[in-house]
């Protein structure tokens, strides 16, 4: 195939998948500034301008890890208890497992027109659910367990921080405001 001309729409589509699994790996090893374009490139056997013949930009790559994420996110949360604690140790045990996605997912701007309609909603139900449908009460939830975890992520609890009695404290302050311990 001459290089001048933009590759078929298959072999496109299996590249631009290459491109975000290279990307997900770099991410998961290194941190979301190791995916770069010529990094990526690399990882695929292309030289890094050439990514842009499979995909419009890096926010593009940078959208389907979102996307990856969040459909991640939402499965570790559906198949546990709607209760405050049971989707604590969840999402804790998921960001633990992926410190590179669960900052990619809540340290930036989210391009919502980039997620398919009602994914964040889904990621977020069963925390809704657990709160009794408030969903002040789910946000403040949210972003206690967004905390915990980053704080968890970033090692700022002292040496011998007791991490699960913050995670119960927490449990049990969103139980007396009304959400499911």
């Amino acid at each position: 195939m001459n290089r001048a001309q933009p590759a078929p729409a298959a072999e496109s589509g299996d590249r631009r998948t290459q491109l975000v699994a290279a990307a997900r790996h770099l991410l998961e090893a290194e941190g979301r500034d190791a995916v770069t374009i010529r990094r990526l490139g690399a990882a695929v056997g292309i030289r890094g301008p050439s990514i842009y013949k499979h995909v419009p930009d890096k926010a593009a790559i940078e959208d389907a890890l979102t996307l990856t994420g969040f459909i991640e996110q939402a499965e570790a949360l559906e198949c546990v208890p709607a209760t405050f604690s049971a989707l604590a140790r969840a999402y804790r045990t998921w960001a633990l497992s992926h410190p590179h996605m669960h900052r990619l997912l809540n340290d930036r701007p989210l391009d919502r027109s980039a997620l398919p309609p009602g994914l964040e909603d889904r990621a977020g139900a069963p925390l809704v659910v657990a709160c009794g449908g408030d969903l002040a009460l789910a946000r403040a939830a949210w972003a206690t367990i967004k905390g915990l975890v980053d704080l968890e992520i970033a090692a700022r609890f002292p040496p011998g921080a007791d991490i699960d009695a913050a995670y119960g404290a927490a449990a049990r302050a969103y139980q007396g405001a009304g959400a499911a311990p």
